[in-house]
């Protein structure tokens, strides 16, 4: 996909410019031709040379480096197919925002007529800060396009997000920029549901479970950038998606979860229900609050409307609807039962017996069911590259 792709690196000053030789290597290896542009604070994380070795072209630090002419900035402006800036300090971030031009790589910026990308790279609290995430918003306002850092551990020895994409995850997200025009699922629109859902007991209290709605906007935030119209029925969550090709409906209750889903279920080209809805929900709901009691308290459920099941009568012959399965024992039968009688296409089974895979985490390891008794098992990846294996999986099935 990147062979004879003329990328423009830029490097910024964060302990994340490490994964830059390594990101030069794939870049060089997909057959892209890279050249890369450091601020002065990145060459005090990795050198120039080793840059200029991996990409077998001159590395850029200043108007004044050697090999550099005045109007340089210009030439690589024009130059490149597409401006990968990786990482992307807040500092840089900022910059760019506000056009300030005091270095080189801020007026290669400020010259190039080619796409840009940027991935952040900071720590944690940096990363929400208000500004910063007014300032990712402008950058994207302006067409700039956002490769989300990854939650895990930070330089400063919190976990959170802020962490830069692996290499590997900005290689898939450069790939994914340039097939559009090629993936079948441009232009579709995917429903896609996530998250938990939420079931009162009274107005302090409810009953959920641990889904993050990690996978779910993994999913969504894939199928956008491949082209697709999305439509992601949330569930509450921390997370959020600043993509203008995904619409965000939230919900709470898996009642108020059906109601959407069925409400765009029919102008969906493709549904992925990757949503934990809860199966039951309290039969009576307090208005005031419960308090507690010597005796034991009873809650009587009843059960909630199956989404899957009800979406699999009214889905139509141009229509693809992929569901998901997590179980803790006879994990394939389980699946396999849930294919015929919820009428899938396929479904993504993963365990709670898998280490890094299920509720909360930033992996996950699946295995794809296919309707007619088909299986792929895949290997332990993050859930941003699971979310692409599902995506290929399900292009595989359109015409």
């Amino acid at each position: 996909m990147l062979n004879g792709k003329k990328i423009v690196l830029g490097v910024t000053g964060s302990i994340a410019a490490y994964k830059s030789a390594l990101l030069v290597r794939l870049l060089v290896k997909q057959g892209a031709e890279v050249r890369v542009v450091m601020t002065e604070s990145a060459a005090q994380f990795i050198t120039p040379l080793t840059l200029s070795v991996l990409s077998k072209n001159t590395v850029y630090t200043s108007y004044q480096a050697e090999n550099s002419t005045w109007n340089n900035h210009v030439e690589l402006g024009l130059w490149g197919d597409l401006m990968l800036i990786a990482p992307a300090t807040a500092n840089t971030i900022s910059k760019m925002a506000y056009g300030l031009c005091d270095n080189f790589l801020m007026a290669c910026y400020l010259s190039a007529k080619c796409p840009v990308v940027f991935a952040p790279a900071m720590d944690r609290d940096m990363f929400l800060h208000p500004s910063t995430q007014k300032n990712i918003a402008t950058l994207e306002k302006y067409s700039n396009h956002l490769i989300a850092p990854e939650d895990g551990a930070l330089a400063s020895g919190l976990e959170g997000p802020g962490r830069m994409a692996e290499p590997e995850h900005i290689i898939k997200f450069i790939n994914d920029f340039f097939l559009p025009n090629q993936s079948k699922l441009k232009n579709k629109t995917i429903l896609i549901n996530a998250g938990p859902t939420q079931e009162a007991i009274d107005p302090v209290r409810y009953l959920s479970n641990h889904s993050t709605g990690k996978m779910g906007y993994a999913l969504a935030e894939v199928a956008a950038q491949r082209g697709a119209k999305v439509i992601l029925v949330s569930g509450p969550t921390h997370l959020t998606t600043n993509n203008s090709n995904i619409e965000v409906i939230p919900v709470v209750s898996a009642n108020e979860m059906a109601n959407a889903c069925f409400n765009h279920f029919e102008k969906a080209d493709i549904s992925i229900l990757s949503a934990a809805v809860a199966d039951y929900a309290p039969l009576e709901v307090s208005s005031q609050k419960i308090k507690k009691q010597e005796s034991p308290l009873t809650i009587e459920l009843k059960k909630n409307i199956d989404i899957a099941s009800e979406l699999g009568k009214r889905k139509k012959k141009n229509q693809l609807l992929i569901g998901f399965a997590l179980e803790t024992e006879q994990e394939l039968t389980n699946a396999k039962i849930k294919i015929q009688q919820k009428n899938l296409d396929f479904i993504v089974l993963n365990s709670l017996n898998d280490g890094g895979a299920g509720f909360g985490t930033d992996t996950n390891k699946i295995t794809i069911l296919q309707h007619d008794g088909r299986q792929k098992v895949f290997e332990l990846k993050s859930k941003l590259a699971v979310a692409h294996d599902i995506l290929n999986e399900i292009e595989l099935l359109l015409p």
